[in-house]
């Protein structure tokens, strides 16, 4: 497997956000290797996504959208759930591509994935690793086998009510752990 570098996340969201299909989630927490394929994503732009975290100005807690590509962006949504995001753009530009579901593949397959914050639990992914660069050293990262998706759908985003309508989301068709069809 080949770890993704910053330079596959210093490019156009929607294109990473499509790109990551496919592509192997690694968490490394206490001596064990977590993985998980992604089949699942959602791109938020900048200043004009009303969903982005992004879009009026830099705060203490989107600062690291905004900063270099290839860094985790995890936020605590709705007080109890963690979101994944990688941060994608030129340093300076917002953009992130929130991972909103894996196939297992070193846990057993029956464990939710389906899902943004299941998955998370899942990966023990906490604002711990928020800022991280995805990388080997850090223990958390994304990496390539070589699968390509067959048939990729792009649909709405799901689970908002801002920017709702635009089609940002990204699954690979007939997986088992995509979120919402």
């Amino acid at each position: 497997m080949k770890v993704l570098g910053r330079n596959f996340f210093n490019r156009a969201t929607r294109k990473v956000a499509k790109e990551l299909l496919g592509k192997i989630l690694v968490r490394k927490y206490r001596g064990k290797r977590l993985a998980g394929r992604i089949v699942e994503t959602e791109a938020y732009l900048g200043k004009n996504d009303p969903a982005s975290h992004a879009c009026r100005k830099i705060t203490p807690r989107n600062i690291v959208m905004f900063g270099p590509p290839g860094v985790a962006y995890v936020y605590l949504c709705y007080g109890f759930h963690y979101m994944l995001n990688a941060v994608t753009e030129k340093n300076g530009k917002a953009g992130a591509v929130l991972i909103r579901g894996v196939e297992p593949l070193t846990v057993p397959a029956d464990k939710a994935a389906n899902g943004p914050g299941k998955l998370t639990k899942l990966f023990k992914i906490t604002k711990k690793q928020n800022g991280r660069v995805l990388a080997l050293k850090t223990g958390l990262y994304i990496a390539s086998d070589g699968m390509k998706p067959l048939k990729i759908r792009n649909t709405v985003r799901i689970g908002i009510k801002k920017g709702a309508e635009l089609p940002f989301r990204y699954y690979i068709e007939g997986k088992q752990h995509v979120s919402g069809k």
